[in-house]
C-alpha cells in the first residue's frame, strides 16, 4: 500500500490530476514492478509530474504504521517561452494567420503533454478539414530548460497541394442507380474546393435517407496533382442498401390516446422505383387509423414529393368521428426554413354525444413553413422554433363551407446556467368563416392534454355542442416551464400552461393547469412524465411524452 502528501500546496487551477488519490489510480498498473523499488517508484512519480510541467520534484520517503508514505515537493511549473509553427506548401495567407492565431498553447500558458498533443493535433485537423486533405506533421519538439523554467515548442507541418473534389464513384449498389445517389448530393460537387464538413454532410444525408443502411465517404488520395497545383480527386462512396421489405409491429401508451398495438409494413423501392412505401394499421383507446404513404425521392429542386391515404375513428370528449382522407404534399427545404405545400380532401362524420350527427366535406390547400434554430433538435438546450400555415376550403371547389385557417406556433428554449432551462411555448389559431358548421374537425380546434395545456384530459377544452366537445374558430395557449437537470440523464420542472378553444374571442376564459414533472434523456430525446392540477376543474391529470420540439 502506498499514501502520497504533497509539502507544498499546489496554485488552485494550475493543475488538476495530482490529487494524492488521482496519483494511486494513475499507479496501480505499475504497483508490483515498483513496489520493491523507491528508485522506479521516484521515476514513475517523476515521469507522471512531468506530463503537468513539474520537471525538478523532490521526493521524500518514509514510514508510517509499516506503510510507505511519499511527501512530494513539486517544485517551480514551466511555461511557454517560445513557440515556431511552420507550415510548407501553397496555403492561403488568411488560413496560416488563422492557424497561428488560434494555436492552443501560445507563450506563457504552463506547459502539459496533454494540451501540446492536443495543439498539434487541432492544426493538422484544421488543414485536414479544408483543402488540404493530404496534410501531416512533419516534425516536432518540445525542448525544456529546467534552469529558466521554460519550454521552447515547434512544430512543422507539410499542407500539401489544394485538393477540388472530383466525380462521385459509388460502389455497393445493387436495387439503385446512381442517379438516386445524385438526387441527394448537394454538398459535394465537382470542381469545388474540398472540405470535410461537406463531405460528412453527404454522408450524414445518405445515411439518413430510407435506401442505405451504412455509407462511408472518402477522398481517393491516389490522384495526381494537375497543372495548376491542385488534385482533383474522385470521391469514393461505400454504401450498404437497407432491406427491400420490413414488418414491425408495436405497442405502447399515450396519456393523450390510451394504449395501442399497431403493425407496419414498408418498403424503400415500391414497382422498383426507388419510391418509399409505408402502409400500417395503429389501433389506440381514443383513435383507430389506417394509413397508406407513398415518398418519392428528391427531384432536381430538392423537394420531396409525397402522396397517401388514411381511414380515422375517434371517440374523445364524447365525440365520435369516422374520416377518410386523400391528399399529396411537397416538402422543400428553403435556407433555414422548411416548407410544406399540400393539398388534402377528406369527408368526416361526426356524431356528438346528444346532439345530432354532421357530415363534412372540404378540398384544402395548404402551406406551412417552419423555421428552427436550435443547438440540438432533439434535445435543444438553446434556441427557436417557429411555425406558421394557411389554408383553406370553398364551395365553389369540393368544400361545403368557405373558410381560411391560420395557424402559428412558437417555442423558445433559454438556457440558464450549465444545469438549468427555461422553455416558452405559445400557440395561435383562427378559422375564417361564417359558421364552424360543416368544417371538419382538422380545421377547427380544441386543446387540452400531453403538449397543449396540461392539468386537462386530451382536447377537452372547445365547445360544447350537446354532451361532446368540439372544435371552436379561435385557439390560444401559453406555457413556460423550467427544468433543473440533476445530472447527465435526469432532471426536474415546473411549469405553469393556459389556453382554450372557443368559436367567440369575447368567450375566452383561459384555462389554467400547474404542475411538476421528472425528465429522462433517452436516446431519441427527452421523455417526461408530469403530474398536472387543471385549474377550471380541480383534478390532477397525469401526462407523458417524448418532448421533441414540433
Amino acid at each position: 500500500m502506498f499514501l502520497f502528501a504533497l509539502a507544498s500546496p499546489l496554485a488552485a487551477g494550475e493543475i488538476d490530476l495530482r490529487a494524492p488519490e488521482e496519483i494511486s489510480e494513475l499507479l496501480t498498473p505499475y504497483l508490483p514492478e515498483a513496489a520493491g523499488s523507491q528508485r522506479k517508484l521516484q521515476e514513475l512519480l517523476g515521469e507522471i509530474l512531468a506530463t503537468e510541467g513539474y520537471f525538478s520534484p523532490a521526493f521524500e520517503f518514509s514510514e508510517r504504521d509499516g506503510d510507505l508514505q511519499v511527501t512530494i515537493t513539486p517544485g517551480p511549473r514551466t511555461r511557454i517561452g517560445s513557440v515556431d509553427l511552420a507550415v510548407d506548401g501553397p496555403l492561403a495567407a488568411k488560413t496560416r494567420e488563422e492557424l497561428l492565431a488560434g494555436w492552443g498553447l501560445p507563450v506563457g500558458q504552463p506547459f502539459r503533454q496533454d494540451d501540446w498533443s492536443e495543439a498539434k493535433q487541432q492544426v493538422l485537423a484544421r488543414l485536414l478539414a479544408v483543402e488540404h486533405a493530404a496534410a501531416q506533421l512533419l516534425d516536432s519538439t518540445a525542448e525544456i530548460d529546467t534552469e529558466t523554467e521554460r519550454a521552447a515548442l515547434r512544430a512543422h507541418y507539410d499542407a500539401g497541394p489544394p485538393y477540388r473534389f472530383g466525380e462521385l464513384k459509388i460502389s455497393g449498389l445493387q436495387r439503385y442507380t446512381p442517379d438516386l445517389v445524385q438526387r441527394y448530393n448537394r454538398t459535394v460537387l465537382p470542381g469545388e474546393p474540398y472540405q470535410q464538413d461537406r463531405l460528412n454532410a453527404l454522408q450524414a444525408t445518405l445515411q439518413a435517407s430510407p435506401y442505405f443502411a451504412s455509407v462511408q465517404a472518402s477522398l481517393d488520395m491516389d490522384s495526381e496533382i494537375g497543372p495548376d497545383g491542385t488534385v482533383t480527386a474522385p470521391v469514393l462512396l461505400r454504401v450498404r442498401e437497407r432491406a427491400a421489405h420490413r414488418v414491425a409491429f408495436g405497442a405502447g401508451i399515450s396519456s393523450n390516446t390510451g394504449a395501442r398495438v399497431e403493425a407496419n409494413y414498408h418498403t424503400p423501392d415500391l414497382f422498383n422505383q426507388a419510391w418509399e412505401f409505408d402502409t400500417g394499421l395503429r389501433l389506440e383507446q381514443k383513435k383507430q387509423t389506417a394509413y397508406a404513404d407513398v415518398f418519392l425521392p428528391p427531384d432536381g429542386k430538392n423537394r420531396r414529393n409525397s402522396v397517401g391515404l388514411m381511414a380515422e375513428g375517434t371517440d374523445i370528449q364524447g365525440l365520435k368521428t369516422e374520416r377518410y382522407a386523400f391528399g399529396a404534399q411537397t416538402v422543400q427545404q428553403r435556407g433555414s426554413i422548411e416548407q410544406r405545400l399540400s393539398l388534402n380532401w377528406q369527408e368526416e362524420r361526426r356524431e356528438p354525444d346528444g346532439a345530432l350527427a354532421t357530415t363534412s366535406r372540404a378540398l384544402v390547400p395548404n402551406v406551412m413553413w417552419t423555421w428552427r434554430r436550435v443547438d440540438n433538435p432533439l434535445d435543444p438546450h438553446k434556441g427557436i422554433v417557429l411555425q406558421a400555415q394557411i389554408g383553406g376550403g370553398t364551395k365553389a371547389l369540393l368544400s361545403d363551407q368557405n373558410f381560411i385557417r391560420l395557424h402559428s406556433r412558437w417555442q423558445q428554449f433559454i438556457p440558464l446556467g450549465q444545469q438549468n432551462m427555461l422553455t416558452l411555448r405559445g400557440e395561435i389559431g383562427y378559422t375564417l368563416a361564417d359558421s364552424r358548421q360543416h368544417i371538419p374537425q382538422d380545421y377547427l380546434f380544441r386543446t387540452g392534454g400531453t403538449g397543449s395545456v396540461r392539468g386537462y384530459a386530451y382536447q377537452s377544452l372547445g365547445i360544447k355542442e350537446g354532451n361532446a366537445t368540439v372544435g371552436g374558430r379561435y385557439l390560444g395557449v401559453v406555457s413556460a416551464e423550467a427544468t433543473h437537470w440533476l445530472n447527465e440523464s435526469w432532471g426536474i420542472a415546473g411549469f405553469v400552461d393556459a389556453g382554450d378553444a372557443v368559436d367567440d374571442l369575447q368567450d375566452i376564459r383561459l384555462a389554467v393547469g400547474y404542475g411538476v414533472g421528472a425528465r429522462w434523456r433517452s436516446p431519441a430525446g427527452p421523455i417526461g412524465v408530469d403530474l398536472a392540477y387543471g385549474q377550471r376543474t380541480a383534478e390532477f391529470q397525469l401526462h407523458f411524452s417524448l418532448a421533441i420540439p414540433f
